[in-house]
C-alpha cells in the first residue's frame, strides 16, 4: 500500500462548519470523480498497529484537473480528536493519503441522473457535476437534491440550476420537502439515482425509492460492494 504525504496548500471556509482542505497533488496520485480516500494526520502510523482515531474515510470533492486534492468537511464545536486535531492545521503541514478508489464514477448510459445529498454529502456529488458540465456525452441530463438543516448550502456557484446545461439543483432544509421531492423524481422509473448521506439517510432513501418503483440496481451508494447487501436486504 502507497502512503502519499502531501502538504495542506490552501484552506477555504465554506460556512461557519464546513471547510475544504486543499492538499498538494503528489507525484503520480490520480483519482476519478466520485472517488473517496483515506485521509490521515500526522502519527497515524508512528506505532505498531495505525492509530484508526487518526484516520477518515473522506470523499475528494475536487477532479484532478483542478491542481488540488479537496476534502471538504464538517466541523462542529463539539468534535472528535480527529476533527479537534484538523480544525487545528494550517497551510503547510503535512497529512497523508491512501487506497483511493471510486464507487461513483459517472454512468453514461442516456438516462436522466438523480444526486440526493444530505449536507456535506454534497461534496462527493461536486466532482460528477463538474465533469458532466465538462463532457455531458450519454447523460440526457442531471437533477441534484441536497438537504441541510443548517440552511448553510454548499458550492451554490456550481450547484445552481441551469437549463442550457440540463442541469437543475434543489435545496431544501426540511425533511418533509426533502422526501416529497425524492417521491416526485422516482417518478422517472428509468432514472439512475445516487444517494451519499449517513447510513440512515441512505436506508430512508432506498426505502422511498424502491416503494415508488425504483430498482436496486438503479440506486448507487458510496459504499464498496461488499458492503451493499445490508442496505439492499430485501
Amino acid at each position: 500500500m502507497q502512503i502519499y504525504w502531501t502538504k495542506i496548500n490552501k484552506i477555504i471556509e465554506e460556512t461557519p462548519e464546513v471547510k475544504t482542505y486543499l492538499l498538494d497533488c503528489p507525484k503520480d496520485f490520480t483519482w476519478e470523480e466520485g472517488s473517496h480516500t483515506h485521509f490521515a494526520l500526522k502519527g497515524f502510523n508512528a506505532g505498531d498497529k495505525p492509530n484508526r482515531s487518526l484516520i477518515r474515510h473522506m470523499s475528494i470533492s475536487s477532479l484532478p484537473h483542478e491542481n488540488a486534492i479537496g476534502i471538504t468537511t464538517r466541523i462542529r464545536e463539539q468534535c472528535s480528536e480527529f476533527k479537534s486535531i484538523l480544525r487545528n492545521l494550517e497551510v503547510g503541514n503535512e497529512v497523508a493519503i491512501f487506497k483511493t478508489h471510486s464507487n461513483l464514477p459517472l454512468k453514461r448510459e442516456d438516462k436522466n441522473v438523480y444526486l440526493l445529498s444530505s449536507g456535506v454529502g454534497l461534496a462527493t456529488f461536486r466532482p460528477l457535476v463538474l465533469e458532466y458540465f465538462e463532457r455531458a456525452d450519454n447523460v440526457n441530463q442531471i437533477h441534484s437534491l441536497n438537504i441541510d438543516s443548517s440552511k448553510a448550502f454548499l458550492f451554490t456557484n456550481i450547484f445552481k440550476s441551469a437549463p442550457d446545461k440540463k442541469f437543475n439543483a434543489q435545496f431544501t432544509d426540511n425533511r418533509k420537502d426533502y422526501y416529497e421531492e425524492v417521491k416526485n423524481l422516482a417518478a422517472d422509473k428509468d432514472g439512475l439515482f445516487y444517494v451519499v448521506g449517513s447510513d440512515d439517510f441512505l436506508v430512508q432513501n432506498i426505502a422511498v425509492l424502491r416503494e415508488h418503483g425504483i430498482k436496486s440496481e438503479q440506486i448507487m451508494l458510496d459504499k464498496r460492494e461488499n458492503e451493499l447487501p445490508k442496505f439492499f436486504i430485501n
